[in-house]
């Protein structure tokens, strides 16, 4: 039997060079408030005239930055090579730990039972009056993608698995930039 393949749900994301960086953190911190099981404390933060959920974790905080950091040098790379947008993704993974059975052991695998994929495109306005228009489209973006991110969570759920552990975190996560390429696979947390 073929393991069944986890969803993956793909997000466009669509901004500039000045507010790339927190408007892909702030869509990983939407995702990880809905999908992050350890108790937390609710917060906001304000970003382009919307107010979007914050998980405060320490240890998730510093791998979103130092991930959304690698994510903006690999557009930033992919922009200089091809004229004026550059484009990336950057992909969140839960997991599950099954048991696997061996003949005279007991292992653990980690199962991927769901994805969000960020597709990423870098706008480069030159004139103020594209820059009005790319500061609405970001605005528009940042909203529509908000609004699916909860559409999504309230809707599909089902494949969720159960909790099986007494772990704070029940299921580990990974965050991995650019994942079609071969290499790029980025710890699990």
């Amino acid at each position: 039997m073929e393991p069944r393949r986890p969803p993956e749900y793909i997000l466009e994301v669509f901004a500039d060079p000045t507010n790339v960086k927190d408007i892909v953190k702030a869509i990983l911190h939407t995702i990880f408030f809905h999908r992050f099981f350890p108790s937390i404390r609710p917060k906001t933060r304000d970003l382009l005239e919307l107010t979007l959920p914050f998980v405060d974790d320490l240890e998730l905080e510093t791998l979103i930055d130092q991930r959304t950091t690698s994510l903006i040098r690999s557009v930033d790379t992919t922009s200089n090579l091809h004229s004026n947008s550059g484009r990336g993704q950057i992909a969140v993974q839960f997991f599950e730990k099954r048991r696997r059975k061996a003949w005279f052991s007991k292992a653990e695998e980690e199962v991927c039972w769901e994805q969000w994929t960020l597709d990423v495109t870098l706008a480069t306005p030159r004139t103020d009056s594209e820059r009005a228009k790319v500061r609405r489209a970001m605005e528009m973006m940042l909203q529509k993608t908000a609004v699916k991110i909860v559409t999504i969570v309230n809707r599909d759920k089902d494949h969720i698995p159960p909790i099986t552990t007494s772990e704070s975190n029940p299921f580990p996560y990974q965050i991995v930039i650019n994942p079609r390429d071969e290499g790029w696979r980025i710890g699990i947390f």
